[in-house]
């Protein structure tokens, strides 16, 4: 599954926070750092075991949009 920065996942478990079940990629790297859209924790993950609790991509990030030099 093809996830990028900024993009809103849903993991297998929930949050324990109950708040919501969706999370916000705010950093990719050699490990994944997410943050709950419901409290606002942060968690990071290593790759492997990010990929393992991910379950599907609910909102792909926004494009980033080009400046032209006008």
């Amino acid at each position: 599954m093809k996830y990028k920065l900024h993009d809103i996942v849903q993991l297998k478990k929930n949050h324990p926070c109950r708040k919501s079940e969706h999370w916000e990629i705010v950093r990719m790297g050699v490990d994944i750092k997410v943050k709950c859209l419901g409290c606002g924790a942060v968690i990071m993950f290593e790759r492997p075991d990010f990929e393992k609790r991910l379950k599907k991509i609910i909102e792909p990030a926004p494009e980033p949009e080009t400046v032209s030099n006008k």
